[in-house]
C-alpha cells in the first residue's frame, strides 16, 4: 500500500483495485478544516485520471469524522448569512463532486459520524459501516435544514425527520442499513477488507461500462429529486444560522463551555427511546 500528500491532513493510499482518499486528522477526531476540506476536493480531482478504478474514502483514528472543525467555522464566520450561504453551497459542491464522479466511490465508516460527516456520505455510491459505528445529528442545534434533507432520497422523509428533530439524534450500524443509509454493516475490524473486496470485483467491469452504469443510475435518483433536495438548503441554514435563537445557544457555548451546553441537549436517541417501550 503507498502513499500520497495533497496535504497533511489527508492522504491517498492506493491498494489493488482501490485509491483510498483518507481523512487524516485523528487527533481533532477528523474534523473538517479548511485544509482538510480542499485536500479532500483536490484528490477527487487527481484521481479523476490517475489511481484506481475505485475511489474509497475513510478515515485514521477512532471515527470516520466529527464534523465541521467548529473553531475554524463557528463564532464570526457564520454572522454573515451572504458569506455563510456561498460556505455551505461551496460544501454541498464538494460533496456533489462524490456524486458526479467518473468513478464509484465507496464510503468506509467507523466510529463517530457526526453532523456534516453523515451528509458527506449520502453522496457515495456505496457505503459500508462498521459495526461500533454512530451516524449523529450535531448535539447542540445550532444549525437546520441542511443535512436532513438529503438524507431523504435514502431513508425517507419520515425517517429523515425522527434524525433530525431530537438534538444529538444517532443510529448504530444496523439501523443505517435498515433505514438504507448504508448498504452493508460489517465488523469493524474487517471494514477496510470488505470494501477492497467489492472494489476488487468492480474494477473487472471496463471503467467507461461502470461510469455510465453510475451516470444512469444517477439520473434515475435525480429524476426523483435528489438533486433538487440540495438546492436551497445552504440559505436556509445560513438564516437560522444568525437566529435570535440559535445566536442565544451559541452565547451560553461561549460562557458556559461546550460541554455544558452539550449536557442541556443530551439524551437517548429515537431508537433508544421506542426501543425501551418494545421490552
Amino acid at each position: 500500500m503507498s502513499g500520497d500528500e495533497p496535504g497533511p491532513e489527508l492522504l491517498i493510499e492506493h491498494s489493488g483495485s482501490i485509491s483510498w482518499i483518507v481523512l487524516n486528522r485523528p487527533a481533532q477526531a477528523n474534523a473538517l478544516s479548511r485544509t482538510l476540506i480542499e485536500s479532500f476536493s483536490a484528490a477527487l480531482r487527481t484521481l479523476e485520471d490517475e489511481g484506481a478504478p475505485v475511489i474509497g474514502i475513510r478515515a485514521n483514528g477512532k471515527g470516520f469524522c466529527s464534523g465541521m472543525d467548529l473553531g475554524q467555522y463557528g463564532g464570526a464566520a457564520v454572522l454573515d448569512p451572504t458569506a455563510d450561504s456561498r460556505r455551505l453551497n461551496e460544501n454541498v459542491a464538494r460533496w456533489l463532486a462524490i456524486w458526479d464522479h467518473p468513478k464509484p466511490v465507496i464510503a468506509a465508516v467507523h466510529g463517530y459520524c457526526a453532523g456534516v460527516a453523515a451528509q458527506m456520505c449520502i453522496f457515495a455510491d456505496l457505503t459500508v459501516v462498521a459495526d461500533n459505528v454512530r451516524i449523529s445529528e450535531p448535539g447542540v442545534p445550532i444549525g437546520g435544514g441542511f443535512i436532513a434533507p438529503t438524507w431523504v432520497a435514502q431513508v425517507g422523509a419520515k425517517r429523515a425527520k425522527e434524525f433530525a428533530f431530537l438534538p444529538g439524534n444517532s443510529i448504530d450500524g444496523p439501523t443505517a442499513v435498515e433505514w438504507g443509509w448504508a448498504n452493508h454493516c460489517v465488523p469493524a475490524d474487517r471494514l477496510v477488507e470488505s470494501v477492497e473486496s467489492l472494489a476488487a470485483r468492480m474494477a473487472l467491469i471496463p471503467s467507461d461500462v461502470l461510469r455510465i452504469k453510475k451516470l444512469s443510475i444517477n439520473r434515475a435518483a435525480e429524476a426523483a429529486g435528489f438533486r433538487t433536495a440540495t438546492g436551497g438548503i445552504a440559505e436556509m441554514d445560513s438564516l437560522l444560522h444568525a437566529a435570535p435563537s440559535v445566536l442565544a445557544i451559541r452565547e451560553r457555548m461561549t460562557t458556559l463551555g461546550l460541554k455544558a451546553v452539550l449536557d442541556e441537549y443530551r439524551g437517548p436517541s429515537s431508537t433508544a427511546i421506542m426501543n425501551s417501550f418494545k421490552e
